[in-house]
C-alpha cells in the first residue's frame, strides 16, 4: 500500500499542481528510509510502495515523473513490474531508474530493453541520486507546462472558431428566421414558391429554378426566377444526393427539363448528374431536395458559376421549404376534409332523424297488428271457453305469442330510446325483494313448460332502494328470461340478492349450455347471439341482454357474465353501488304484477251484465276496433266503432258517448286535433277520452295530455284492463254525481 511522507506530502486534492509524483519501489523498509531522506529536498510527491503489484496499482491511479524501483523483490521483481507498467498507456513512457546491489550485462540489457533509463548500484551515493531524479522531474515539469501552453493554443483557436462560428450562425439564424417567416406567413403554395425563389436569388445564385411534383393535381409545377441571361455553352454539374438528382433531372418531362435548365439544355452521356446549358464557361450547380419523411416534394436548382454553395444554409432552408409547402398541402387537405367531415355530420345527423321516425313508426306499424290480435284472443277466449279443449289450447298458444312478439317489439324499442337518451328514470323508494317477486312471474309459464327448477334465495327483511321499479323489474325479468331460454328442460336455475357494505348483488346462475369464450366478451352488444341452430328454438332477437346492461348503467349499476364454457352454465351479476340503498324511508308500493281483472274476465263463459255507459271505438285499423268493440260489448258495455275522425266527431255530437278510445295515428285528422275538437264540444267536456296507439315516447304521452286525453296506452292494450279502468271511472263518476261533484275525470295515466 502507498506510504507517503508524514510533513512532505499531502492529498492529491490539496497538493499544488507543479509538484510532480515519484514512485520508489523496494521490499527493504531501511532502504525505503534512505531513499525518502535523500529525496525529501526535491519538494516532490513521494509514493513509497512495497511490492511490484502495489507500484501497478498507483500507477493506475495516477501520473509520474519516474519511478525509481529496486530489481530483487519478493513476487513480482523489478523486471517484470517494469514490463507490466510499460503495458499501460499512461506509463508507457515514464523513466524507471533500476536500483540493485549487482548488475550483470544480461540483467542490465534486460532492464534497458524493458525502458529503463538508468541502473544506480546500492549503497547509493546521494548527490548521485538527487541528481538524477531531479533531472527526470525537471523534465516532466518542462513537458507539463508545453502541454499546457499547447493547450492553451487549442483552446485559444477553438474559441476563434468558435466565435467564427457563432457569428456566421447569427448572421444564418436571422436569414433563416426571416425566411421561416415569409415561407410561413402564406399557406398558398404558390406564394410559398416565389417566395423562397426571391430568397435564394441573387444572394446564393445568380438562377434559382424550384420544381415542385403536385401529386394532388397531377401534373408538375415549374418556377423560375434568374439574373441576367448568361449566354454561351458550356457544361454545369450539379452536385446532390443520387436518388434526387435522378428524380429532378431525369424523373420529369423534357419540357419540364427545360424549364428547369433553360432552353437547349441536354443530358450528358457520360455523367449522370451532368447537363449541357446554354453558358460562357463550366458552372457549378446544387440540386437541394424538398423531402417531407420519405416523400420528395420536389427540388430546388442553383446555377452559381462563381461561389461555392453554402450547404447548411441551404439545407436549412430547403427544410423550411419543405415544411412549408407540405403545410400548405396539408392545410389544403384540411380545408377538404372539413368541408367533407361536415357534409358527412350533416349526413348523420339526417340519417339519426330519419332513425328516429323509422322507429316512430315501426312502433306503430308493428303494434297496430298485435292490438287486434289481442282483443280476438280475449274475445275467444270468453266466448268458446270450455267449448272444446283445442280451442283452448290454440287460444292459449295464440296468447303467449302475442306477449312474446309484443316483449321483443318494447325491448328493441326501450334500446333504441336509451341509446337517444330518451329514458329518464322515475326514481322513488321500492323494495328490491317484491320487485324480485314480480319479475319472476312472466317467466313462470315458460319454466314450467320446459320443467326447470327455480331456486330463490333472498334476505328476510325488507331492501329499500331508491330506483325505478318498472326499470329493475325488466332487469330480474331479462335475467331469467335468458337463463330459461338457454336453460334445457329439467335445467336448475339459482337467484339470489345480497346487501352488504359495497352495495346490492343480484346473481342469476343456471346449468345450461354456458357461453363460449370467444362469444362471452360480447355477450351484452346488440342483437348478438350464440350460435343457433336451425330450428331456432331460442328465438329473441338478441336485445335482452343490451337492455338489461343499460337499464343497470342508468342505476350506476353494473352487471358482467362468467361461464366456464360451452355445457357448463353461466352466471350474470348485477351490482348495485350502495347510494342507492335506504334505511330509513316511506315506501311507495307498487302494483303488484298478475292483479288486474284480467284473470276474472278470461274465466268467463258468457257476456258480463250490462252497464250503463257507453263507448265509442275509434281506430283506422277496422279489425283494431272491431275485436275491441266486441269485448267491451262482451263486458256489458254498450259500443260504437268509427274509423276516421270527423265521423267520430259528430258521433260524439250526437250521441254523447261517455268514453271514446281514440287511435292518435288516423289520417287526414289525426287523434290529437280529434280529442282538441271533443273536449272542445260542451257535452264532451267530462267524458273519458282514452289514447290507444302505437306511439309510445315521452313527447307522445305529454301531447297526448295537452290535447286533452285522461289516459294514454299503448298498443296492444290489454282489455282486461282497459275495461277495468273504464269501470273503475264509471264507479267515480257514479259516485261523484251522487255527491253533487261536477264531475267523475281521472287523473292522466299512462300505461
Amino acid at each position: 500500500m502507498a506510504m507517503p511522507l508524514t510533513g512532505l506530502l499531502e492529498s492529491d486534492a490539496n497538493a499544488p499542481q507543479e509538484r510532480a509524483n515519484i514512485l520508489i519501489v523496494d521490499d527493504l523498509p531501511e532502504k525505503l528510509l534512505v531513499f525518502e531522506t535523500i529525496l525529501a529536498d526535491l519538494g516532490q510527491n513521494l509514493v513509497i510502495v512495497r511490492s511490484g503489484s502495489e507500484a501497478l496499482r498507483e500507477v493506475l491511479r495516477r501520473e509520474f515523473a519516474v519511478i525509481l524501483m529496486d530489481v530483487n523483490m519478493p513476487g513480482i521483481d523489478g523486471l517484470e513490474t517494469a514490463r507490466l507498467i510499460r503495458g499501460y498507456r499512461r506509463s508507457a513512457h515514464t523513466p524507471i531508474i533500476f536500483v540493485t546491489a549487482y548488475a550483470d550485462e544480461l540483467q542490465t540489457s534486460q532492464g534497458y530493453s524493458l525502458g529503463a533509463v538508468d541502473y544506480i548500484l546500492s549503497p547509493v551515493i546521494p548527490d548521485v541520486l538527487r541528481s538524477k531524479v531531479r533531472v527526470f522531474v525537471d523534465l516532466y515539469n518542462m513537458q507539463q507546462r508545453l502541454r499546457q501552453q499547447a493547450l492553451e493554443r487549442i483552446a485559444i483557436a477553438r474559441a476563434e472558431a468558435a466565435q467564427r462560428a457563432a457569428e456566421e450562425g447569427t448572421r444564418r439564424s436571422i436569414f433563416l428566421a426571416q425566411a421561416g417567416r415569409e415561407l410561413a406567413d402564406s399557406l398558398d403554395a404558390d406564394v410559398g414558391m416565389r417566395r423562397l425563389l426571391a430568397l435564394l436569388v441573387p444572394r446564393f445564385a445568380p438562377r434559382a429554378l424550384l420544381w415542385l411534383r403536385d401529386t394532388g393535381r397531377g401534373h408538375e409545377r415549374v418556377l423560375r426566377c434568374e439574373a441576367p441571361a448568361l449566354e454561351g455553352e458550356a457544361p454545369l454539374y450539379f452536385e446532390g444526393r443520387d436518388d434526387v438528382l435522378s428524380e429532378v433531372l431525369y424523373g420529369s418531362t423534357r419540357d419540364t427539363l427545360e424549364a428547369l435548365t433553360g432552353s437547349g439544355a441536354r443530358p450528358d452521356e457520360e455523367s449522370p448528374s451532368r447537363l449541357t446549358l446554354p453558358r460562357r464557361d463550366t458552372g457549378h450547380g446544387v440540386v437541394l431536395p424538398l423531402i417531407t419523411g420519405e416523400r420528395v416534394l420536389g427540388g430546388l436548382l442553383l446555377c452559381d458559376p462563381h461561389r461555392p454553395p453554402d450547404w447548411p444554409t441551404l439545407e436549412e432552408l430547403a427544410n423550411r421549404a419543405a415544411i412549408a409547402l407540405e403545410n400548405a398541402r396539408l392545410y389544403g387537405a384540411l380545408q377538404a376534409e372539413i368541408v367533407e367531415r361536415r357534409q358527412a355530420e350533416a349526413n348523420l345527423l339526417e340519417a339519426s332523424r330519419r332513425k328516429d321516425e323509422f322507429l316512430a313508426m315501426l312502433s306503430h306499424e308493428l303494434r297496430n297488428p298485435l292490438a287486434p290480435i289481442r282483443n280476438a284472443v280475449e274475445v275467444m277466449r270468453q266466448v268458446g271457453a270450455g267449448a272444446d279443449p283445442r280451442l283452448t289450447q290454440a287460444v292459449s298458444v295464440t296468447d303467449r305469442q302475442v306477449k312474446h312478439l309484443t316483449r321483443l317489439v318494447d325491448e328493441l324499442l326501450d334500446v333504441a330510446r336509451i341509446s337517444q337518451g330518451k329514458i329518464v328514470l322515475k326514481t322513488e323508494t321500492v323494495d328490491l325483494r317484491d320487485l324480485v317477486t314480480q319479475g319472476l312471474e312472466p317467466v313462470q309459464p315458460l319454466m314450467a313448460a320446459q320443467q326447470q327448477t327455480l331456486m330463490v334465495k333472498m334476505p328476510d327483511g325488507p331492501v329499500w332502494i331508491r330506483g325505478d321499479g318498472a326499470r329493475l323489474i325488466q332487469v330480474v325479468t331479462n335475467l331469467l328470461h335468458n337463463a330459461a331460454k338457454y336453460t334445457g328442460p329439467q335445467g336448475r336455475i339459482e337467484l339470489s340478492l345480497e346487501i352488504n357494505e359495497q352495495g346490492i348483488d343480484l346473481r342469476v346462475r343456471d346449468n345450461g349450455r354456458g357461453i363460449e369464450p370467444e362469444l362471452l366478451p360480447h355477450v351484452f352488444d346488440l342483437f348478438e347471439q350464440g350460435p343457433r341452430g336451425l330450428d331456432r328454438n331460442q328465438g329473441g332477437l338478441g336485445v335482452g341482454l343490451t337492455l338489461v346492461q343499460r337499464l343497470v348503467q342508468l342505476h350506476q349499476g353494473t352487471v358482467a357474465a362468467r361461464s366456464e364454457g360451452p355445457a357448463q352454465g353461466s352466471e350474470f351479476h348485477v351490482h348495485l353501488p350502495p347510494q342507492l340503498v335506504e334505511e330509513d324511508h316511506a315506501a311507495v308500493p307498487l302494483p303488484v304484477a298478475g292483479t288486474t281483472a284480467s284473470s276474472g274476465w278470461a274465466e268467463g263463459h258468457s257476456a258480463q251484465p250490462a252497464r250503463d255507459c257507453r263507448v265509442l271505438v275509434v281506430d283506422d285499423n277496422r279489425d283494431a276496433a272491431d275485436s275491441m268493440a266486441v269485448f267491451l260489448e262482451l263486458a256489458g258495455f254498450e259500443t260504437g266503432v268509427e274509423l276516421d275522425g270527423p265521423d267520430a266527431i259528430r258521433r260524439c255530437t250526437a250521441e254523447r258517448p261517455r268514453v271514446v278510445l281514440l287511435d292518435i295515428g288516423l289520417p287526414g285528422l289525426d287523434g290529437y286535433e280529434v280529442a282538441r275538437r271533443i273536449r272542445s264540444l260542451p257535452e264532451m267536456n267530462d267524458a273519458l277520452l282514452i289514447a290507444l296507439t302505437g306511439y309510445g315516447q315521452l313527447d307522445d304521452r305529454r301531447r297526448a295530455h295537452e290535447a286533452g286525453f285522461d289516459v294514454h296506452l299503448v298498443k296492444p292494450a290489454d282489455p282486461d284492463a282497459v275495461v277495468e279502468l273504464i269501470e273503475e271511472w264509471r264507479q267515480r263518476d257514479q259516485r261523484d254525481q251522487r255527491e253533487g261533484l261536477p264531475d267523475g275525470g281521472v287523473a292522466a295515466v299512462s300505461s
